[in-house]
């Protein structure tokens, strides 16, 4: 005999959060291992602009962060090749120079305590959006984490290569986890590399049914409080890690070359 078909919503959710915390592990994988994934799942999630963008994390000692190598596409970064570099984007290990546009990277870490993983990125459906000078509208139930939690800065400030545009767009990202950059493409972040690399996903997925909708009629709004229930419900650590690692499998099936390690991921 059933015994929660009366049940309230509310009351649903707070035992489908215990049973999420009893049966959705976590995998013991190092900083490197998250970030080399995150770039495979990125590349094979279409942010495969050439060498454009950067994915980063922070390191163990204050004021440094892991990074790939510039001149190396996201398709072959492996958790040997990294870098760890200051926030003057000097090499403390690992060989080559970092992207010149990390140096937003450190003005986002400095602002935001809370963060711990940027993904910057330029893929097709959220630069064409871009191009239209327009926010991101979330208006579909699998995108609402990114719901009244991405930023948009309308202005382009060239590229980022200065302090400048440093400022302007740590300013512009302010406490959003997610912001769309005119004329440029997106940026996620999160407090750990597995919210971020999600986040990243979801950016373009937003986008593309963005763009889609829009070429077939008027997008319609979420209500506000069934969007920000569906936001807080989705974000949760437990949820991003079991996304990440469902993500991760699958990106280790098509370049089994991204790990040097042994690493199980559950």
């Amino acid at each position: 005999m059933a015994k929660t078909l009366r049940e309230k919503k509310g009351v649903l959710i707070d035992r489908a959060k215990r049973q999420m915390d009893d049966h959705l592990g976590s995998s013991e994988l190092t900083t490197r291992q998250k970030l080399a994934l995150t770039c495979r799942i990125a590349f094979d999630g279409g942010h495969d602009s050439g060498l454009a963008g950067q994915i980063s994390a922070r390191g163990s000692e204050p004021g440094t962060y892991y990074t790939q190598r510039l001149g190396l596409g996201f398709d072959e970064i492996t958790e040997d090749n990294l870098l760890l570099v200051d926030e003057d984007l000097n090499v403390l290990e690992g060989e080559g120079m970092a992207n010149p546009a990390n140096r937003f990277h450190s003005w986002i870490y400095r602002a935001r305590e809370d963060v711990n993983c940027i993904v910057h990125t330029h893929p097709l459906h959220t630069a064409a959006l871009s191009m239209l000078e327009v926010p991101l509208v979330i208006s579909q139930m699998d995108t609402t984490p990114l719901y009244d939690d991405c930023a948009f800065l309308k202005e382009w400030p060239g590229i980022p290569v200065g302090n400048e545009e440093g400022e302007i767009i740590s300013a512009a990202l302010g406490d959003k986890r997610a912001i769309l950059l005119a004329h440029h493409g997106q940026l996620v972040t999160g407090a750990t590399v597995e919210e971020a690399c999600n986040l990243a996903v979801l950016i373009e997925r937003a986008a593309r049914l963005q763009l889609l909708a829009m070429a077939a009629g008027t997008v319609k709004p979420l209500p506000h409080e069934l969007a920000r229930e569906a936001h807080d419900w989705t974000s949760t650590d437990r949820r991003s890690r079991a996304n990440f690692a469902y993500y991760a499998r699958k990106a280790l099936r098509n370049h089994p070359d991204c790990l040097t390690s042994a690493a199980e991921i559950r």
